[in-house]
């Protein structure tokens, strides 16, 4: 790069900048076909210039993710240069510019991390929370780092950002991060072991299934056992041993450490398919196949239905009695005179009781309706469950779609129950 140029960076002289492109128009473009170039970005960026830097990037936008020949982005340079209200700056330019992965895959949020400074820290995930998921060429995430570099604030501040955000993608994260291996196969539970991080070890247990707390190393060694052989501090070491054994934490060679998620899936593969899992795979490929749309258009359809048979089922139609037979023993009764229980056993005479005439027999032999009633329920309970059911497979897998299906599961209670207070009334 022009010694010129240079000083304009280093300086801040926007004037000079625009002179030197008069007299040369490629100067920035051929500093921009350069894959790794100390660009002048780079340098404003050093020196914390912010309108320099801000003209720069009107510029020459593609200099605020370009890397120099030392592996390193104009923020990780304001960042090392503790140029903050560069990083800011720059940051109003490109949220992404905090996941722009330098040397070793360092991005700007994992140096963060490393210096320790929680403001930055929090402006970071704010405006960019997916960054908390890059990893290192080690395969370390921001967790690693933080226990590595003694940070127990930001470590802190990290898991309590991760518990708390309602991010579409916290969920796995949380499930994700806190037991994520780097290269070698060490957790940051490990991690806090080798370290003697006791304060370390009691924030991860309260976050940790008992699987995440017993996973091995690449030596196949769980976190108990490294504290065991290595305690840097042996009254630390006591307590850090106390809280995993509480926590259920076993060492490798224990009889009773329970398979990995990996052998149980293994050993799940080899069995034999059962016809409902048949049926549960079929119906997982037909709904990863579905649009978007074309699922949107059958939950409509699915609620409509459980909306009309619902509605029916407050209107059935009127149920037929059996008053024609009530009638006929009625009249029987007003042309008699009243029986009583001396008249019933002394005078009457069963072999020449009153036969009903064979109209009044053909009359109660009719069919009186009371099927065809049954059946509107049956078709009709039949339709409103299947719609309920259909509509349960079509929600997509979220917290909010469990809470959906229990209030289908206490609508579908209460129309039993409507159904049973009309057909006793009606």
């Amino acid at each position: 790069m022009d010694g010129r140029m240079i000083e304009a960076a280093q300086t801040g002289d926007i004037n000079l900048l625009y002179e030197l492109i008069l007299n040369d128009p490629y100067v920035l473009q051929r500093i921009d076909d350069v894959p790794f170039f100390h660009t002048p970005l780079h340098v404003a960026a050093s020196a914390g210039h912010i309108e320099f830097i801000m003209e720069m990037i009107n510029l020459k936008p593609s200099f605020a993710r370009k890397l120099n020949q030392a592996g390193f982005s104009p923020l990780h340079l304001a960042l090392q240069n503790n140029r903050t209200q560069g990083v800011l700056q720059l940051l109003k330019f490109d949220n992404g510019l905090v996941r722009v992965k330098g040397r070793e895959g360092f991005t700007p949020l994992h140096h963060v991390i490393q210096t320790g400074d929680v403001n930055l820290l929090i402006k970071f995930l704010e405006v960019c929370p997916e960054a908390i998921k890059d990893v290192t060429v080690r395969n370390e995430t921001v967790f690693h780092l933080a226990v590595k570099s003694d940070m127990f604030e930001a470590f802190q501040v990290l898991v309590g950002w991760l518990v708390r955000s309602r991010h579409e993608s916290a969920q796995r994260w949380e499930n994700e991060l806190l037991s994520w291996a780097d290269i070698d196969g060490n957790t940051v539970l490990h991690i806090a072991a080798i370290r003697n991080r006791p304060r370390v070890v009691k924030v991860l247990l309260g976050h940790l299934r008992r699987d995440q707390i017993n996973a091995k190393n690449l030596e196949g060694l769980t976190a108990l056992d490294i504290q065991s052989q290595y305690p840097w501090n042996e009254r630390q070491a006591d307590r850090i041993i106390d809280m995993l054994r509480k926590a259920g934490g076993l060492s490798a060679s224990s009889p009773s450490l329970p398979s990995t998620s990996t052998s149980v899936y293994i050993k799940s593969l080899k069995d034999k398919t059962s016809w409902h899992q048949k049926w549960a795979t079929r119906a997982g490929r037909g709904m990863k196949r579905m649009p978007h749309e074309m699922r949107n258009t059958f939950l409509v359809v699915t609620v409509l239905i459980i909306t009309t048979t619902f509605e029916a089922s407050l209107n059935p139609p009127n149920k037929p009695d059996n008053s024609s037979s009530m009638k006929y023993q009625v009249s029987l009764s007003q042309d008699q005179p009243p029986l009583n229980y001396h008249t019933f056993w002394h005078k009457t005479d069963f072999n020449t009781a009153p036969i009903p005439s064979p109209s009044a027999m053909d009359v109660s032999k009719k069919d009186d309706g009371t099927s065809e009633y049954s059946l509107f329920w049956y078709y009709n309970t039949l339709t409103f469950w299947a719609a309920l059911f259909l509509t349960a497979i079509l929600l997509p897998s979220h917290l909010f779609s469990s809470l959906i299906l229990l209030i289908f599961l206490s609508f579908g209670m209460s129309f039993i129950n409507l159904f049973k207070v009309l057909y006793n009334i009606i």
